[in-house]
């Protein structure tokens, strides 16, 4: 089925037409048990094994050796096939971007830099081209969160593949986002800005910050307590009111050492729940982290040092120093939308670099469950847990390696792509000239 978006760009006087987009059916609500027989099934919580695996109503029933399969069922032997809980995304802007250079298509940030109402799953856009190309490599759950200067929104947990945006939402509101200022400029920005305008910046907004705070955490202290009906409604503050009620975690994008402890002395004040999302230096104030019992979303790893002095693999050993520090973490992909597909292997870098690697494959499934709050759903093969995962030929660390089948809770998924039929294209094309 072919679906046609068309986007006009005005530009002295002429009309283009930039993209024509077709994404494949969602896959239809299971009303069928699905077994998933003779394969090797990885649960990620404890070890492999060789067996099957039950699908009911969308959630897990059984999994096994050797598990009674209902007369009813829909049987599919995989013939060794390895079956793994979807892979988990856990900071990315995937739906709400499409054409980076079509400024139309970029909608996952607001004017402004106090936003903390901004919900992300309302500006999710289900047919972007980006999600099945990202869900072919076994990424079936993202977590999308609003990009910003200050206080940019609440984030959502999304399912990559259905008609709307509600019904794609896993769950909504995971947390609010804030990017808190550097006062200092990294390597290789340094020579193509002035340090002194940066930090004149960065304080400008540590004062909005701040500012925002006092005034979502006096409309709380007024608001608290009943009866606040009477009491005129502030959006803004009321999304607010979550956080200080700990219902939602803070989650605090900071990467340098100095960044992260300043913004948990300041989060401190407030007794909030922290998260932070970055951490390429949080080795340095580990101590500090373990002590607070504060998770980090640490990446994106396959990049550059951010010191001219640091050593070439600095970046790719973070996650191996997290782990024995005893501070719980999880593996991001690159934040953007285009390349999230490559998250498995922002975590197989972190394995080649002294990572376990069981703990690397929980860092992309179960550890990122876990501190988004949904390990009772999904991030590993449990009875209960919904039946989202994916059929490999291998290790998804592993590049080499194949998806050929994926189900969210148990409907099965198009894995037809975009990178896909132009492969197939130029494959043809190649043929033809022989």
């Amino acid at each position: 089925m072919k679906r046609f978006v068309v986007i006009f760009f005005m530009c002295t006087g002429f009309v283009f037409m930039v993209a024509q987009a077709q994404v494949p059916i969602p896959g239809p609500r299971q009303v069928q048990p699905l077994a998933l027989t003779n394969a090797v099934i990885h649960p990620i919580t404890r070890s492999s094994f060789k067996g099957s695996i039950l699908i009911v109503q969308g959630k897990i029933k059984a999994l096994g050796p050797d598990i009674t399969i209902p007369d009813d069922a829909f049987t599919l032997d995989l013939k060794g096939a390895h079956i793994y809980p979807s892979l988990i995304d856990g900071d990315s802007i995937i739906g709400l971007t499409e054409i980076g250079a079509v400024r139309a298509t970029r909608d996952y940030s607001e004017v402004g830099a106090i936003n903390p109402n901004v919900r992300a799953e309302t500006a999710f856009n289900p047919e972007s081209e980006i999600i099945p190309v990202t869900r072919a490599n076994g990424i079936l759950l993202a977590h999308v969160v609003p990009r910003g200067d200050a206080i940019a929104g609440l984030s959502a947990v999304m399912m990559l593949d259905g008609w709307t945006w509600s019904e794609m939402t896993l769950k909504a509101p995971i947390g609010m986002h804030l990017y808190w200022p550097s006062l200092s400029v990294s390597f290789p920005s340094y020579y193509r800005i002035d340090p002194t305008m940066w930090r004149k910046q960065a304080e400008k907004r540590l004062k909005i910050i701040k500012k925002a705070f006092e005034d979502a955490w006096a409309y709380y202290t007024v608001h608290k307590s009943p009866p606040d009906d009477l009491l005129e409604k502030d959006l803004r503050w009321e999304a607010m009111r979550l956080v200080f009620e700990r219902k939602i975690p803070l989650f605090i994008h900071a990467q340098t050492a100095d960044q992260i402890q300043s913004a948990i002395a300041f989060a401190s004040r407030y007794q909030v729940r922290i998260v932070i999302v970055g951490g390429l230096e949080s080795p340095g104030v580990a101590h500090l982290l373990k002590e607070k019992k504060i998770p980090v979303m640490v990446g994106p790893l396959l990049r550059s040092p951010r010191d001219r002095w640091a050593g070439y693999d600095s970046i790719f050993r973070v996650p191996a120093e997290l782990y024995k520090a005893g501070i719980e973490f999880c593996i991001i992909g690159d934040g953007g939308a285009p390349h999230e597909r490559n998250l498995p292997y922002h975590a197989s870098m972190a394995y080649a670099f002294g990572l376990p690697h069981d703990e690397a494959l929980k860092a992309i499934t179960y550890y990122p469950a876990k501190i988004l709050g949904l390990e009772n759903r999904v991030g590993s093969l449990e009875p209960g847990k919904d039946g989202t995962l994916i059929v490999t030929t291998g290790d998804p660390l592993d590049i080499r390696t194949n998806v050929t089948m994926a189900f969210i809770q148990g409907r099965k998924v198009n894995l037809q792509n975009r990178h896909k039929r132009l492969f197939e294209k130029y494959l043809r094309r190649i043929s033809r000239a022989k």
